[in-house]
């Protein structure tokens, strides 16, 4: 019996890195999809017959049905992305489409996401918070239609469905200068888009009510632990009145860490959070939150997609919708008003 090694089959990646192009354009190549040049077909033609890759006959005609697939990338950490995928359900099942799911872990990116979705068929991609490169973007929008939900960003082949942020952070600051707040402090998302906007709109309103002196940003991000992590920050320096964090998860680690350290809520401090999720709607949290419409942007993003599945739009279209602030116990007017 041979104990020689059995030879490896090549494979549509193979071709890729061969050709220099996508694995995208590769599966568009080969099921004769539009979006490629002429130049890159004769390309990914040369590279496949050049190392040996054989396409299976069966599966380029399959690909030639309709399967009514579109793909979907949500992080499973990230308890707004449940909530959108509960409404994108909802308005697929409405006009016949079915969802196939890409989870972003921390093992397994957007990219890969993406390309298992690809593997799958999937005529349209709805990329929930994507983080993928301008570039990258557009080149998979090349491929198919692909609608972004809560990212902003210009580009001319995408569709985009998102909340204005910045506006919806510009609420939470009016509301607390209302109710007397001087000292506002902003634990920030990070370093992505929807984190950028809602520090934009914190800074904008804090400017306009004549509040720069008191600006006051610290680093944060989207889980409670960043949250716990700035609220302890917050005991080194001169303690604000207010708190406005990034998300409803952040502005629970603050509020987790103020209560711990004999702060009281709304008493000392009050707090604030965003995306309105279940978890700020119970009456033992009782947060103050900015409703983003999951149910309507989901609506939006599934008939952004549809649209152009089914011919009835070429042009590019972009949903902002106006965010909304949901006012509950853990805001009150500063101690002393």
């Amino acid at each position: 019996m041979s104990n020689a090694p059995t030879p490896s089959v090549p494979t549509m990646r193979d071709v890729a890195a061969a050709a220099g192009v996508s694995k995208a354009l590769v599966s568009i190549v080969f099921r004769g999809a539009p979006g490629a040049s002429d130049e890159t077909r004769a390309r990914v033609f040369a590279a496949a017959e050049q190392i040996g890759y054989r396409t299976n006959r069966t599966a380029s005609l399959l690909a030639l049905r309709r399967n009514k697939h579109i793909g979907l990338t949500m992080r499973v950490r990230n308890a707004f992305h449940a909530e959108l995928v509960e409404g994108l359900q909802a308005a697929a099942d409405e006009v016949d489409y079915r969802l196939v799911l890409g989870t972003v872990t921390a093992n397994h990116d957007e990219r890969h996401a993406v390309e298992t979705l690809l593997e799958f068929r999937c005529e349209a991609l709805i990329l929930l918070g994507s983080t993928l490169t301008r570039a990258g973007l557009q080149e998979l929008a090349a491929t198919r239609p692909v609608v972004l939900v809560g990212r902003r960003v210009s580009l001319d082949n995408l569709d985009i469905v998102r909340s204005a942020d910045d506006r919806g952070m510009e609420a939470v600051v009016d509301h607390l200068v209302s109710l007397g707040h001087r000292r506002i402090v902003h634990i920030a998302g990070g370093p992505g888009a929807i984190a950028a906007d809602r520090r934009r709109g914190y800074i904008r309103a804090m400017r306009r009510h004549g509040l720069t002196e008191h600006t006051r940003i610290l680093t944060g991000g989207a889980s409670e632990a960043d949250g716990w992590r700035a609220a302890e920050e917050l005991e080194r320096g001169e303690q604000p009145t207010a708190i406005t964090a990034f998300n409803d998860h952040c502005a629970l680690g603050a509020v987790d860490r103020l209560t711990r350290s004999g702060t009281s809520v709304p008493e000392a401090v009050s707090v604030t959070g965003y995306d309105n999720s279940f978890v700020a709607q119970l009456a033992a949290v009782d947060l103050t939150s900015v409703s983003q419409e999951p149910a309507v942007q989901a609506q939006w993003a599934i008939q952004a997609a549809v649209d152009r599945l089914e011919g009835r739009r070429t042009q590019p279209a972009q949903v902002v919708l106006e965010p909304r602030l949901v006012v509950r116990g853990s805001t009150a007017p500063p101690l002393g008003t």
